[in-house]
């Protein structure tokens, strides 16, 4: 059975989620604030997590920076207040997977969360992964070049996992953002350019002759290990 934990302090949301969740076959669990949402993770090992930004005791910016340290692979929904400036990029490098503006549908959220479950199981298949002089745990979210341990955001290593799962076919922009990021409509496809452009300055042995993430004019990209 498939576990949603929902870290939010409206406790109408949390009857009208567990009626829906439960309804549909889902476990469902609830924190009312940052804190014991983190507690909660911990105990829990949900297979997703409903996260709203606004929280008591810790914001839900960090509660994500929290779990995704721990679970690279997670889908995290980000809920947020249809009066908020969400900064889309922002959610994205601190490592959600998707978010939903209140008021929202409870169809809509659900269908959200599975497809998230399914990008994130189809995501599982490479755990580690060698090209050149990289190497790259994923579960651990550790890479190193030529030995050396590199930063890297979770949607750096997210991009680069699928890339490793498709390598030297030819994706387009907007499969990217569809199965990486999950949004079946951003605003732009320019994040995917710069994060292709970020793993080149990190990855490759000449970032303006690039060698492993080609551009395909008209196309995309293409991984070549």
């Amino acid at each position: 059975m498939e576990r949603v934990l929902v870290i939010e302090d409206d406790r109408a949301i949390h009857k009208a989620l567990r009626h829906l969740f439960e309804s549909e076959g889902f476990s469902t669990h609830f924190a009312t604030d940052g804190v014991a949402g983190l507690a909660a993770f911990r105990s829990v090992s949900p297979s997703a997590v409903i996260l709203d930004l606004k929280l008591p005791e810790m914001p839900g910016h960090d509660v994500c920076r929290e779990i995704r340290k721990t679970a690279p692979g997670l889908p995290i929904l980000i809920l947020s207040a249809a009066t908020e400036e969400v900064d889309k990029v922002l959610l994205l490098e601190m490592g959600a997977d998707d978010y939903i503006t209140k008021p929202f549908s409870p169809r809509e959220l659900l269908a959200r969360v599975r497809t998230s479950l399914r990008r994130s199981q189809r995501g599982g298949k490479i755990e580690q992964y060698a090209f050149a002089d990289v190497a790259v745990d994923f579960p651990k979210m550790e890479l190193r070049r030529a030995g050396k341990l590199l930063e890297m955001t979770p949607h750096e290593f997210k991009v680069l996992k699928y890339f490793a799962e498709h390598p030297e076919l030819v994706i387009s922009r907007e499969q990217l953002l569809n199965e990486v990021w999950g949004y079946e409509c951003y605003p732009s496809t320019r994040t995917v350019d710069n994060h292709i452009l970020k793993l080149r300055q990190k990855l490759e042995p000449d970032p303006e002759r690039p060698v492993h993430f080609k551009t395909v004019h008209g196309a995309g990209y293409k991984f070549i290990p």
